[in-house]
């Protein structure tokens, strides 16, 4: 039996990641958990699965889980803990052999740090972490032999695509990409975009900011600096391509100009599986992907005139260093007020923007230069927004 612990439990990912364990319960059991402010979502989660530790946000809240951990009739009542140092307690829990990291923004960096010093599996459904710090993660992984794993739909196909192949073979990576919500709207269209149409995803679903961050295609420019890391590799061999019909996650194109890609149905299930038992592969109970779904797949050039945040992203890669951070913490302010109607669609890329061009960039290679770039992109974001930057 394998014992897991969850960052992010009450989110998509996180419910996906127990719908799993359900399935193969005899081989996953879950040794803690940490939630946000979903107090019903997490003690349903506790009664069925009887962790040891859960982490909330709020210290304030903990009376509240506590009465309805009660109610539900659960004798043997977890630990609480709370903020970011139950984050870190539930990452780094002695019987946890597997780390699910499904927080959103920078909030589960330190907890994903701490788990992979540690040597455990991680399995990474939080871009952030490694925008913000991949040198020092893929560092910790590689001293201490943790295995660090991609959740994300595409960079778990990348995974699947390269088993067996060499790196001295590969030319590029080729992200797909459905392009969002907006991927035919005129910029005129796109500039007047309320909240509820860039909510409106038509393939996934899933939490608010990723689905904004898609919106953008910042989510597919956050990708790309994570595949850089996962998979070493530049900028400039890692490509994005618009796929509407999201069945080819991702693709490989080889020296020899022959291309691999990994298809699949449209369910986080399937990776989070993958990554749960790799290298092993197990059976599902997700459907098939029918023939008659691969009679129409389009790919298409994603317009940077339409969707700046991209370039941004590659251009925030190239750049190096804190760069990154600073650009991912500024997107989370920007995407914030936008969903808060405090701003327009557009405006999200012209906050990035401002901020990237007043950081100073610094090495990334300790953890208090990657937490004060993080600190200070928000604080001048936060500016900007209430006209001060």
């Amino acid at each position: 039996m394998t014992n897991i612990s969850i960052l992010g439990c009450t989110g998509s990912i996180g419910r996906s990641t127990l719908s799993v364990v359900r399935s193969l319960k005899d081989r996953f059991s879950v040794s803690a958990l940490a939630a946000g402010r979903d107090l019903d979502g997490l003690a349903k989660q506790v009664a069925e699965f009887a962790p040891t530790l859960v982490s909330i946000s709020d210290e304030r809240d903990i009376p509240v889980l506590r009465e309805k951990l009660s109610g539900a009739g659960i004798k043997n009542l977890p630990e609480i803990v709370h903020g970011q140092e139950g984050l870190i307690a539930v990452a780094c829990h002695d019987d946890a052999e597997i780390v699910i990291s499904a927080t959103v923004g920078a909030v589960g960096f330190l907890p994903t740090y701490r788990a992979l010093k540690l040597g455990r599996r991680v399995c990474l459904a939080n871009k952030e972490t490694l925008v913000m710090a991949g040198e020092l993660m893929t560092k910790a992984a590689r001293e201490s032999n943790a295995e660090l794993l991609p959740v994300d739909s595409e960079h778990n196909a990348l995974h699947q695509c390269m088993r067996g192949e060499h790196k001295s073979e590969l030319k590029r990576l080729i992200l797909t990409a459905s392009g969002g919500p907006f991927r035919e709207a005129s910029l005129e269209a796109i500039t007047k975009a309320s909240v509820e149409q860039a909510l409106a995803h038509p393939t996934w679903q899933m939490g608010a900011k990723i689905t904004i961050d898609s919106a953008t295609l910042m989510n597919k420019g956050l990708e790309v600096i994570e595949a850089g890391w996962l998979f070493d590799m530049s900028a400039d061999r890692i490509t994005v391509a618009v796929h509407p019909q999201s069945i080819v996650h991702s693709m490989i194109e080889l020296i020899d100009g022959s291309i691999i890609a990994q298809l699949g149905v449209t369910d986080m299930r399937l990776m989070i599986q993958y990554a749960l038992t790799f290298p092993e592969r197990l059976p599902t109970d997700l459907p098939a992907l029918g023939i008659d779904s691969l009679s129409k797949l389009e790919f298409h050039e994603p317009d940077l005139i339409r969707f700046p945040c991209l370039k941004l992203a590659y251009d925030a890669m190239k750049e190096g260093g804190t760069m990154p951070a600073a650009m991912s913490a500024a997107n989370e302010i920007a995407v914030a007020a936008f969903l808060s109607k405090s701003i327009g669609f557009m405006d999200i890329s012209r906050v990035i923007a401002n901020t990237m061009e007043a950081h100073e960039t610094e090495s990334a290679s300790s953890l208090e230069a990657v937490v004060e770039a993080d600190r200070w992109a928000r604080e001048y974001a936060e500016g900007r927004l209430k006209g001060r930057g």
